[in-house]
């Protein structure tokens, strides 16, 4: 998410217009760099090498990744670029960037569940991650989002310990991702995304969302509503997101579907014609985010606002 902000920094996102194509254009490019160099780069910090992470949210970075935008037609093909000379460095795995997106892909074995078919426990057991903004009158702020345990879960032979779904995330072949590649006392990459917003060195803004792989998608999208189109914290949680599925998903076989846009139903149709002339193939839906939860800091009163979407079983809670 940051790196998609400092991208969209270089752009006047509110002159686009909330939800036009150019703007969901621009929200999808920059999606498509940012998620390229996720899929490359991010890893568990704790293990050499260490990851560019200077590099890779650095400001001159993010405007030379978006100088190669395409604003005519998707870029089915986004790669990942290259950060370290952003800090000074050299890129330890350049044979292998160069090579990234061009070896074919083994597909993963299809997995049956042990109980497909008994759709009770199957809709009772579907949920999965949560969140949790909270804050009090003294000041602290938290944001979590809980997640890694949801069905179905698989047991580390006859140890009884249950490994976290999680492990799914990362790779084996490390031309992949060289720095997620599976091995002992290592922590999965993770989508997990709870937000905390600064403004003058105090909370502005806690977010955080449900979904996988649109968490960072959903919450880039509620933030720009907030501080680019001034809406409320609870209109922002329930307006319309789009979400791109071209990254390579971080569950099952990492999928990656360019192009594949899911638009929320009240796009108007022109909106949607003008995005299939550029390449996108759309799949509408009645709800495009998770459940966003917040919490709004409005320093002027001295005020919190809470806001909850409709889309899940989230609420908010005051006293």
């Amino acid at each position: 998410m940051l790196q998609a902000l400092n991208m969209l920094e270089t752009m006047d996102v509110k002159a686009m217009g909330y939800n036009s194509a150019r703007y969901i254009h621009a929200l999808y490019q920059v999606m498509n760099l940012a998620f390229a160099d996720r899929d490359f780069y991010y890893g568990d910090p704790s293990f050499p090498p260490e990851e560019p992470k200077k590099g890779l949210l650095s400001k001159e970075y993010a405007r030379a990744r978006a100088a190669k935008i395409d604003w005519a037609a998707n870029d089915a093909g986004a790669k990942p670029g290259d950060p370290y000379p952003f800090e000074g460095g050299k890129n330890p795995y350049l044979d292998l960037l160069e090579k990234w997106g061009t070896a074919p892909r083994k597909p993963a074995a299809p997995v049956t569940a042990p109980w497909a078919g008994i759709r009770p426990f199957e809709e009772e057991s579907d949920a999965g991650t949560t969140s949790v903004e909270a804050a009090d009158a003294e000041g602290w702020v938290v944001s979590v989002t809980p997640s890694g345990g949801w069905v179905p879960a698989a047991v580390a032979g006859k140890t009884g310990i249950g490994m976290s779904q999680r492990l799914q995330s990362f790779v084996v072949d490390r031309a992949e991702n060289p720095f997620n590649v599976l091995e002992p006392g290592k922590r999965p990459r993770v989508t997990l995304t709870p937000t905390l917003a600064l403004k003058a060195g105090k909370p502005f803004l806690a977010f955080a969302v449900q979904g996988g792989d649109a968490q960072d998608q959903n919450l880039l999208q509620f933030f720009l509503n907030v501080v680019e189109f001034g809406m409320t914290p609870q209109e922002a949680a329930e307006a319309a997101n789009i979400n791109s599925e071209q990254m390579r998903s971080s569950f099952g076989a990492h999928e990656s579907k360019p192009g594949a846009l899911v638009v929320h139903a009240s796009l108007p149709p022109w909106v949607r014609d003008e995005l299939t002339k550029m390449g996108y193939r759309l799949e509408t839906r009645a709800k495009t985010s998770g459940p966003i939860n917040a919490i709004w800091f409005d320093r002027e009163h001295g005020t919190m606002w809470g806001a909850s979407s409709d889309h899940g079983e989230d609420h908010g809670i005051g006293w």
